[in-house]
């Protein structure tokens, strides 16, 4: 069986929700295998959905999305610092919980964000199912894992910006082609949602307002 064979045989597997799920540079080479394989349809959903997600890249200063073009970054354990969060593992943790008050600080990859009809999401944490995130099972993803809990019990988080590179294949907490630092002058308010055992940081107008913040299905 060629590799073609294999894509096409997997391709009902590619819906438009899972696509989404994913970071930007993961989506793009899908659609460049796609094109190479032939898939327009495939190819063409893949390029809706970068569309889509470029809104969020170039999110408002109005807090319902966030400004992704920083001023000055600084290291990931300075941003958390300067909020009163001292990381367990400085070289690994991506979140923290503030002694002052209790809070749930995050770090969240600025370019996975998703934007949609005034609200925006990023996922945060998902089961390692078939070895697919094997980011969760290590001790950075089990303790998201716990920070997710505290936020959901707690009703609502705070969220830093990082920004980089991503490295296709990889979730960015886990692993990046390169990490430019995190905007201390940004910070993000949500809440976090559990939907089909995936944890989702949810804020803007839409989660604001009780309306759905998720796309419908198609």
């Amino acid at each position: 069986m060629t590799m073609q064979d294999v894509f096409k045989h997997a391709r009902h597997d590619w819906t438009r929700e899972r696509i989404e799920r994913m970071p930007a540079q993961d989506i793009k080479q899908l659609r460049e295998n796609a094109e190479r394989l032939g898939e327009a349809e495939l190819a063409a959903l893949c390029g809706e959905l970068l569309k889509a997600a470029r809104p969020a890249q170039r999110a408002a200063r109005s807090g319902a999305a966030p400004r992704t073009k920083a001023r000055k970054l600084i290291a990931r354990t300075k941003a958390f610092e300067a909020r009163g969060v001292w990381l367990a593992d400085p070289s690994t943790s991506w979140g923290g919980v503030r002694k002052a008050d209790g809070a749930v600080v995050m770090a969240l990859w600025a370019d996975a964000i998703r934007s949609d009809g005034g609200s925006c999401r990023y996922l945060l944490w998902r089961p390692n199912v078939d070895g697919a995130c094997p980011w969760t099972d290590k001790a950075a993803g089990r303790e998201r894992l716990e920070h997710c809990r505290r936020a959901m019990e707690l009703g609502r988080a705070e969220g830093l910006l990082v920004y980089g590179q991503a490295l296709a294949g990889h979730l960015p907490e886990d692993k990046a082609y390169t990490v430019h630092g995190v905007d201390p002058e940004t910070l993000i308010h949500f809440s976090v949602e559990l939907r089909d055992a995936e944890y989702w940081a949810v804020w803007g107008q839409s989660s604001a307002t009780g309306r759905n913040p998720w796309p419908k299905k198609q």
